[in-house]
């Protein structure tokens, strides 16, 4: 499995709420996948809105929001899409979803409901190669949705 960065490990493993001004320890691009927008955000080398992170996985605000929460949530290695995930094993799909769901709880709409949304090729409308789950709420949503 290829990795995009030097994982930072916190102390304990736990995830926490990120701090403004807050640095992450410095990364860097695995060299397989040096233009990877989301391999950056992970590796501190492109600026992001950070929430929380843990050892493996990282919520951020996204650039375009479609709604007035709108949040995404990457594992930190580097999988293509979300076929990839299972494959890297220990359960990293449940940290996606639970990672999501405090993000949802943090912004105050894990009581009213929110959607979390995984595309997954280019039929999906996926626009960065590197699995990712959109965190969208804050207002009624839709159905069906696109």
């Amino acid at each position: 499995m290829q990795r995009c960065f030097d994982l930072h490990k916190q102390n304990d493993g736990r995830d926490r709420p990120r701090l403004p001004g807050a640095q992450r320890a410095a990364g860097r691009y695995d060299r397989g996948m040096p233009d990877c927008l989301f391999c950056g955000i992970a590796s501190g080398q492109i600026p992001a809105k950070t929430l929380r992170e843990n050892s493996r996985t990282i919520a951020f605000r996204d650039i375009d929001p479609q709604a007035p929460t709108h949040i995404l949530v990457i594992p930190k290695e580097h999988d293509a899409d979300v076929a990839a995930v299972p494959q890297a094993g220990h359960g990293l799909l449940d940290e996606i979803a639970s990672l999501a769901h405090r993000v949802a709880v943090d912004e105050g709409i894990g009581g009213s409901g929110y959607r979390i949304v995984v595309n997954s090729g280019a039929d999906a409308s996926q626009d960065v190669p590197h699995m990712h789950a959109h965190v969208i709420g804050g207002r009624p949503l839709e159905w069906p949705p696109g």
